[in-house]
């Protein structure tokens, strides 16, 4: 088999699709987090923390001083970004949790169908009446 054949033959499977339109959305999903952290939830604990941004805390590793990170980024200045670090961790926790609740989700409604896929299975005959219709339907030749 070649590798063009093994590579259309591994793209036509579901799990390639699925795997694609899953890092679209996510892609798409990290878009809207990112806003949700920067816009919504940091002024909230700015707010409760006396103004603070985290976005806007740094450390400078120069000699000269900046009033701002985007002026240090400006004069090409080395930083430290720790209130960027603090944003991406605040936004890795509110992906993570959204996405134990979708994997939370999806396994309830499997165990759910697979309950109901139990359920409606015909239950095989016990073993003594498995005997009796065979002899019955011995007799009957």
């Amino acid at each position: 088999m070649s590798i063009a054949t093994e590579f259309k033959d591994f793209i036509a499977k579901g799990n390639v699709m699925d795997m694609a339109v899953g890092i679209i959305i996510g892609a798409a999903f990290t878009a809207i987090v990112t806003s949700l952290v920067k816009d919504l939830i940091n002024p909230i604990i700015s707010l409760f923390m006396g103004g603070i941004d985290f976005g806007s805390m740094f450390v400078n590793l120069t000699d000269e001083s900046y009033a701002t990170l985007a002026a240090a980024q400006e004069a090409g200045a080395a930083t430290f970004n720790y209130g960027m670090f603090i944003n991406a961790i605040i936004q890795f926790l509110i992906i993570a949790f959204v996405v134990f609740m979708l994997v939370k989700g999806v396994n309830k409604i499997k165990d759910a169908n697979a309950k109901k896929e139990e359920e409606a299975a015909p239950a095989a005959p016990a073993a003594d009446i498995a005997l009796l219709t065979e002899i019955r339907d011995a007799l009957k030749k």
